[in-house]
């Protein structure tokens, strides 16, 4: 077995029978070349490892300065390899199987206020063309609970503007309709009408909504550079990027009483235990009105 075919394989199969999101291929495939890494080193070949030979792969990643959420996510990936291996290359046994992944305590992801959002996408200057659109990717972020990457991939061809939805492409390929207010619609038309209308678009992406200066659709690390350069202007000493907008949309969803069934389909989450941190939010938040504002506390 070739370590290089492997991966290439590998990849053929995460991308037609899996269905996973070009990030998360990646993501796989960095899992894979760790262990290729450590199997050179040990002299071992694909087919030959053992329980054992896993747990010194495990030893040997942890001397890493890799958090423990990191490395469960790269003994998730070995598990997916070697499954693969015995789908596609006839091998036996998975070494990786009974292998038990760390059981890991939740973290509750940050989020931001009302008036911090508020504050953020008061800052944006809408003179500039570029600031326009930034507004218009905000109120998105934080209006519908965007990922970063639905809304780097949003299209034209699936806004539906007259009944207020829009379609977007999520984790695995999954496509789900998310309602859209009248705020992220105000702002999203005047982007489209007044300043994309009369842009230089590249051939070919002519559909995606989100274009930089030279026409071609925005990529991750400029919304998160938007979003950075917008947290330093107005002095905010949180650790924000483009999800923390997914995070406080989710947030203020469920402080309002939304039903946590909703917000899953909103979000897009396979399984409601996911949507469930979010009530654990709203319980810190209780928490700090309590002791702010009660007399015995």
């Amino acid at each position: 077995m070739n370590w290089e075919q492997l991966k290439k394989d590998f990849k053929r199969y995460l991308l037609l029978e899996r269905g996973l999101s070009d990030n998360s291929i990646v993501a796989y495939l960095n899992d894979v070349k760790k262990l290729q890494s450590f199997a050179e080193l040990q002299q071992i070949e694909p087919k030959d490892f053992q329980t054992n030979d896993i747990q010194n792969f495990l030893k040997w990643i942890n001397e890493f300065p890799i958090s423990e959420y990191t490395q469960a996510r790269i003994l998730s990936g070995i598990k997916t390899f070697f499954g693969f291996l015995q789908i596609e290359h006839g091998l036996v046994n998975n070494p990786a199987e009974l292998i038990e992944t760390p059981r890991l305590s939740r973290k509750i992801p940050a989020v931001l206020s009302i008036q911090e959002i508020d504050e953020l996408i008061s800052a944006i200057n809408l003179s500039t063309t570029e600031g326009t659109r930034n507004k218009a990717i905000l109120e998105m972020l934080y209006g519908c609970g965007l990922r970063v990457s639905e809304l780097c991939n949003l299209k034209i061809s699936n806004l539906f503007l007259d009944v207020e939805f829009i379609k977007v492409e999520g984790k695995g390929n999954k496509e789900r309709l998310i309602p859209i207010g009248q705020q992220a619609i105000k702002y999203l038309k005047i982007y489209l009408e007044e300043i994309r209308v009369h842009q230089t678009i590249k051939a070919g992406k002519e559909d995606f909504v989100f274009l930089n200066r030279r026409g071609s659709p925005l990529s991750r690390v400029m919304i998160f550079l938007i979003i950075k350069d917008l947290a330093l202007k107005i002095g905010l000493e949180k650790e924000i990027s483009p999800h923390t907008f997914r995070h406080s949309f989710a947030s203020h969803l469920v402080e309002g009483g939304a039903d946590l069934r909703a917000v899953q389909d909103m979000l897009g989450h396979e399984s409601i235990t996911t949507t469930e941190i979010y009530t654990h939010i709203d319980k810190e938040y209780l928490q700090s009105v309590i002791t702010q504002y009660h007399p015995r506390s």
